[in-house]
């Protein structure tokens, strides 16, 4: 932050603690999206115990918006959406072969055939 404004921070600047200097990129991204104004004042209003994580969310969104300016992080939910419905299409399809397995052993089993591990087709 210190080049960003070109003045260094006071010992008691609320921003100091998350943005490190060795990352200006971080308060580049939130402040073009946020203002330093607005910033200040969220988190003056929140107990200090919470302005870490306020600071990181405010950081993942001001990613999101500028990666995609018309819907930000919200632009991100069709994607998960679509990865949920692979992943259950995956999850519903793996359940149907288990399901298949277990009814081809079970008739397996009672075809009379012993159990004897040479014998077994799941080798």
């Amino acid at each position: 932050m210190t080049k960003y404004f070109r003045r260094r921070c006071p010992s008691n600047c609320i921003f100091s603690p998350h943005f490190p200097p060795n990352n200006p990129q971080r308060f580049t991204c939130v402040h073009r999206i946020y203002g330093a104004s607005n910033i200040g004042k969220m988190l003056e209003e929140l107990a200090v115990e919470d302005r870490a994580i306020a600071v990181e969310t405010l950081y993942y969104e001001a990613k999101c918006r500028v990666q995609d300016p018309v819907y930000g992080c919200a632009g991100l939910i069709p994607w998960l959406q679509q990865e949920l419905n692979i992943a259950q299409s995956e999850l519903a399809k793996t359940r149907a072969q288990i399901a298949l397995v277990s009814a081809n052993y079970v008739a397996f089993q009672q075809n009379g055939v012993e159990d004897d591990p040479s014998n077994s087709w799941f080798s």
